[in-house]
């Protein structure tokens, strides 16, 4: 880690990466810019599934091994394989509110969550569905005052609506939201406030080492593939990169702490109790979001032309 600063160790977090990491091209910024930042601990990363569609469109057998074998490509690219575990989580939703999916995903959760003589609190975030939260949940309540979940996920509030991730697994959401898990809730009129260009990804990105190359060409791969369904062109959304800046600096003016709602089955928020509350995000800022990661690829993988 090539950097002159140190973070205090009593200022660290322990952080378990939740991802589904195949769906799109943003996930794989997130965990690189997870892996690279000190205040971190990372105890693992969770290999969730996306459903049976990537991005909505393309069918998958398996979507969560296609996260799996994503991350590890990531991390073999940052020269980080076998230093990093990688647990499969669930391969689909739950069925109902009560039966969880068993998966070493959430066993690795309930086993951070319960263990003794941790110092630093355990922050579990989850850039695709939350199925392992609520699988760990219901497999071992006790979790619930042990956690801090970040939720990339759900409609604009106050009437909610469709949304990807929490399309996945909306008896998931509904677990969480009922149990005493704390949860920053970052729904999508929040995380698509990242938006960075094509133009600036290949600039200060695809030059820094394999991996920033990778970085870039995966996403412009995607960018160029006619299933894609959101006609972007020349822009992107790094929605997932809300859940690493909100730990490195929780942006103490951007959210509203509301009443837990219940989901609906066509993804609406019911707002029927005020004793249960969740953090929920209307902002998150773009400029510290990415200007953090840049810098941190940037050093840790110094400038060198890629053709």
């Amino acid at each position: 880690m090539r950097i002159n600063y140190g973070v205090p160790e009593h200022k660290k977090l322990r952080v378990i990466i939740n991802t589904d990491a195949k769906n799109e091209a943003d996930d794989q910024y997130a965990i690189v810019h997870a892996l690279l930042t000190p205040k971190f601990d990372i105890r693992g990363i969770i290999a969730a599934h996306f459903g049976k569609l990537r991005f909505g469109t393309v069918p998958v057998e398996n979507s969560m091994e296609d996260s799996f074998n994503e991350i590890n490509k990531v991390l073999d690219l940052m020269d980080l394989k076998e230093k990093v575990p990688v647990n499969k989580g669930a391969e689909q939703g739950l069925k109902d509110e009560a039966t969880p999916q068993i998966s070493d995903g959430a066993r690795l959760i309930v086993e951070e969550a319960l263990k003794k003589d941790e110092q630093n609190p355990l922050f579990v975030i989850f850039l695709g569905p939350i199925t392992d939260l609520a699988s760990a949940y219901l497999m071992e309540p006790e979790i619930q005052d042990k956690v801090t979940a970040i939720w990339i996920g759900g409609g604009q509030y106050p009437d909610g609506g469709f949304e990807f991730n929490l399309s996945n697994d909306i008896n998931a959401a509904n677990v969480v939201l009922k149990s005493n898990i704390e949860l920053w809730q970052i729904p999508v009129n929040a995380y698509r406030l990242i938006r960075t260009s094509l133009a600036e990804l290949e600039h200060k990105v695809k030059p820094h080492g394999e991996i920033g190359n990778y970085l870039f060409e995966q996403l412009a791969e995607l960018n160029n593939d006619p299933s894609w369904p959101l006609p972007f062109g020349e822009s992107w959304c790094l929605g997932d990169s809300p859940a690493v800046s909100l730990m490195i600096d929780d942006h103490k003016s951007a959210y509203r702490e509301l009443s837990a709602p219940r989901i609906t089955s066509d993804m609406k928020y019911v707002h029927y109790q005020k004793e249960r509350k969740i953090r929920v995000y209307d902002y998150v800022d773009p400029r510290f979001t990415l200007d953090d990661m840049f810098s941190k690829i940037s050093v840790n993988f110094p400038l060198e032309k890629v053709q």
